[in-house]
């Protein structure tokens, strides 16, 4: 009976074995809870600051950049006489207006538009197969715009004037419907691959096979090219934001529209896809389907900048890199904006590198987009080699 009495007396005095006392958590928890609440809505506050700060200086920037790429070239055009011919008012000398409306601004625009496709398709294409050094051109959509160009160079290029870097008309317009067929030749191989393919890893493999595969046939289309044709060929894949018409942008925009509104739509799949596949099929997450949006919204992006553009080096691969640096985030909310103003301004910046301001001198644009995504792309090497040591 004592020993009866002694072990009541215990369950009274614990709280955890007491029924009643098990619902009044004790102070000490909801103390620690409470503290823990508002450290976690105290660092999504600071996030979320830091999120608005940096898209704000990047929409910033990239107005700034803009401006200066129409007033700087081999002529300096002062800056209020360029704001002048932006807002349709005459500038004190005539000549700047041609300058600026015919030559700099389609470049502009070309290479703001051009930046902001290949910065979204690579961050698209890095969620997509999970690898930091994926890019648009993974899956030979531009081998397959190259060899639509080599195609029409080999063919009807010299007689005909098809291949003409700048000319507008049928020539340019065969140029670009030529990269455009042969781009979607090889997604259209790719996406029918994927439906037999699983593993994402199995199809980025079979890709890079592909790209291989094509690029061979461009060369071998060239061995068999007068060398004239093949020295134009060969300007053309050095890349250029030059040369595109208004009519072209007129084509060109919308194309690019579509695509950045396809990643737009892809952004709560590419976060869940940051996960793992297994997390993603657990939410419900129709993988197979959103593996082909995927696909296709980043060719449809790489494939109409290789075509009115040439196949443009590195921005695919280094801008979400610095984007994701910038924003300090892997959430695609902030990351799909950040990454489309990231690319706008960085291509702006080496369109007016590669112009060389105050000379007659242009150098191809891959030569600038190189310089400066090598040296990304190896930082991004060896931050991963020292994570795997650190995590070994």
């Amino acid at each position: 009976m004592t020993a009866l009495f002694r072990s009541a007396a215990e369950a009274s005095s614990n709280p955890v074995a007491s029924p009643g006392a098990a619902t009044t958590p004790p102070a000490t928890s909801v103390t620690s809870t409470s503290r823990a609440t508002a450290g976690s809505q105290s660092v999504a506050g600071r996030r979320r600051a830091r999120a608005a700060v940096v898209l704000g200086g990047l929409v910033a920037g990239l107005v700034a950049m803009f401006l200066l790429a129409l007033a700087v070239g081999s002529v300096s055009i002062p800056l209020d006489e360029t704001l002048r011919v932006l807002v349709g008012n005459e500038p004190h000398d005539p000549r700047w207006t041609v300058v600026i409306r015919e030559i700099r601004l389609p470049r502009a625009l070309t290479a703001a538009l051009a930046g902001a496709a290949l910065g979204v398709a690579g961050l698209q294409m890095q969620t997509l197969f999970r690898n930091p050094l994926a890019d648009p051109y993974s899956l030979g959509v531009s081998s397959g715009a190259s060899f639509g160009v080599a195609a029409v160079v080999a063919g009807v290029g010299g007689s005909a004037g098809v291949f003409t870097a700048g000319v507008a008309g049928s020539g340019r317009f065969g140029v670009v419907v030529a990269a455009a067929v042969g781009a979607a030749a090889v997604l259209g191989a790719v996406l029918v691959l994927a439906q037999w393919v699983r593993s994402v890893v199995t199809l980025l493999v079979i890709g890079v096979i592909l790209n291989s595969a094509v690029s061979s046939l461009v060369s071998l289309l060239l061995t068999w090219t007068a060398p004239e044709r093949a020295v134009q060929y060969w300007i053309w894949s050095l890349g250029s934001f030059s040369g595109t018409s208004n009519s072209d942008l007129a084509v060109f925009t919308p194309i690019v529209g579509v695509g950045l509104g396809v990643a737009l739509l892809t952004v709560k799949p590419l976060n869940a896809l940051l996960l793992g596949e297994n997390y993603a099929r657990t939410l419900g997450l129709r993988l197979r389907r959103v593996r082909v949006v995927t696909l296709v919204g980043a060719s449809v992006l790489a494939g109409s900048v290789t075509a009115f553009c040439g196949p443009v080096a590195f921005l695919g691969i280094a801008v979400p890199h610095i984007a994701r640096r910038l924003l300090g985030s892997a959430d695609h909310r902030l990351l799909v904006p950040g990454t489309l103003l990231t690319g706008a301004l960085v291509a702006l910046a080496c369109s007016i590198a590669a112009q060389l301001p105050g000379t007659d001198q242009v150098l191809p644009i891959n030569v600038v987009t190189s310089l400066l995504g090598a040296p990304i792309v190896i930082a991004v090497l060896l931050r991963a080699r020292a994570a795997a040591a650190g995590a070994a």
